[in-house]
């Protein structure tokens, strides 16, 4: 394989299990576009509405969801994808009237899944699932398991997660999982390594009963394996992954800082001094003018504003990045995000950002409740199911067993497989989804009929 990946090759509408079969169009919709489509009617990208992005579901101040991060996501990073086509094509002509003029769709619909594998209560969600098995009543299954499964439970990662929801054949699924195209797939890789080389952060991109459909996928576009044989596989990203985090990384810093401040977390003058601060003087002035010729006497569109400028700049600047980092992008070299490779002023006034977010927001009451509750539920659920399958033929896992969707293998000889229909059943929930059980497991709450 060539040290050096080639657009032409990265960019595939090939679909994952249709690879052979000619399908009769009846639109005139990309195969791309039709990608986005799937996705947005699907029941997993719905359930998003009902996740927790950072703060509690809405009550009577509505701050963001999964859902629509996922949505304001796909805007950005259909921006970034557009402009980074019209960049690169203006010194690589040869790529014009090609598949690549379509990498804003294909980033934007990567946009959209890029959440899908979050189990319910976010990051604490996660923590849950890792530590039932590190920790927890789970610990005493390591010795029943492969190791390259139990890395796989232990950095449970709702990256891979949403690789193997995209991807894998559930019973009554066809095969190919969403069939969606090759270059969307991979574009949501963040971490394109195996659990075993998911390193102190814990973080890799395929469970180990994707790997081979993964590799498939890397061998078709050119990906740059990193690793040699005996090493746990490692590959180098999909250029498009950096457009899709890059995305993400804008959204969640830009708009958690606004959801802060609507809750009244963060106070309009830390709010507007931070947002301000991604500007030199001169600009900071304009913006104040602009916000005083619209008459925009309400602080919260104050902000909607600053945030709307914050964003527009953070997008130049990340198209800038790859495009002055290309070639080290492509060849698998290129280090950290876009975002830590944008401007001074910017990139300070990005940490800024970051650093208020720790100390002040995701440490704040409301999301450490969260957070709490959510592993507790997460937890409970865990042990009740695991303890379900692991003796199905006792009557309370019977019971419990007899919850579980059909499309989940729950019922299968293989240990691994049921434990991990445990996790596929569990870390789909939605966060309300996931209390009500826990409520009515424990006999909490009884249902009304």
């Amino acid at each position: 394989m060539s040290t050096v990946m080639e657009w032409k090759q990265l960019i595939s509408n090939k679909r994952l299990g249709q690879e052979h079969r000619h399908t009769e169009r009846h639109d005139d919709r990309t195969e791309f576009k039709r990608d986005y489509d799937r996705l947005i009617f699907s029941a997993p990208f719905r359930r998003l509405q009902n996740k927790t992005q950072v703060f509690p579901l809405p009550g009577s101040v509505f701050v963001h969801n999964r859902l629509t991060h996922s949505l304001e996501v796909a805007s950005v990073g259909m921006s970034l994808g557009n402009d980074v086509a019209q960049r690169v094509i203006e010194y690589r002509p040869e790529l014009r009237n090609t598949l690549f003029e379509q990498i804003g769709q294909i980033v934007s619909t990567a946009c959209l899944a890029h959440d899908l594998g979050n189990p319910p209560f976010g990051h604490s969600g996660e923590k849950a699932i890792q530590t039932f098995f590190t920790e927890g009543a789970g610990n005493r299954l390591r010795e029943e398991v492969s190791p390259a499964f139990w890395d796989d439970i232990t950095h449970f990662e709702g990256n891979a997660n949403a690789f193997r929801l995209l991807t894998h054949q559930f019973k009554g699924r066809r095969p190919g999982g969403f069939v969606m195209t090759y270059s969307t797939i991979a574009s949501i890789v963040k971490y394109p390594h195996a659990s075993s080389a998911a390193g102190k952060k814990g973080k890799f991109g395929f469970f180990q009963s994707e790997q081979e459909t993964y590799q498939r996928l890397a061998a078709e576009m050119g990906i740059r394996r990193l690793s040699v044989e005996g090493e746990p596989l490692r590959y180098a990203r999909h250029p498009l992954v950096y457009l899709v985090e890059a995305a993400d990384d804008i959204c969640y810093e830009i708009m958690d800082l606004e959801d802060a401040h609507k809750l009244k977390i963060v106070s309009f003058d830390e709010a507007s001094r931070l947002m301000l601060g991604f500007f030199d003087d001169e600009v900071q002035q304009r913006i104040l003018q602009r916000i005083k010729d619209e008459q925009l006497t309400d602080p919260n569109e104050q902000i909607v504003y600053m945030r709307s400028c914050v964003i527009g700049k953070l997008e130049n600047e990340c198209v800038k990045a790859f495009i002055d980092h290309e070639d080290e992008i492509l060849a698998g070299t290129f280090e950290k995000g876009l975002i830590d490779h944008i401007s001074p002023l910017q990139r300070e006034a990005y940490k800024a950002c970051a650093k208020l977010s720790v100390a002040r927001i995701y440490k704040s009451r409301p999301v450490l409740d969260v957070e709490l509750s959510g592993y507790k539920i997460m937890a409970t659920l865990m042990d009740q199911m695991v303890e379900a399958v692991m003796h199905p033929d006792r009557y309370y896992s019977q019971q419990l067993i007899g919850r579980v969707s059909s499309q989940y293998d729950i019922d299968a000889k293989d240990l691994e497989t049921r434990l991990m229909a445990v996790i596929d059943y569990i870390s789909g929930m939605t966060d309300v989804y996931a209390l009500d059980v826990y409520q009515k497991i424990n006999g909490i709450s009884l249902p009304i009929i």
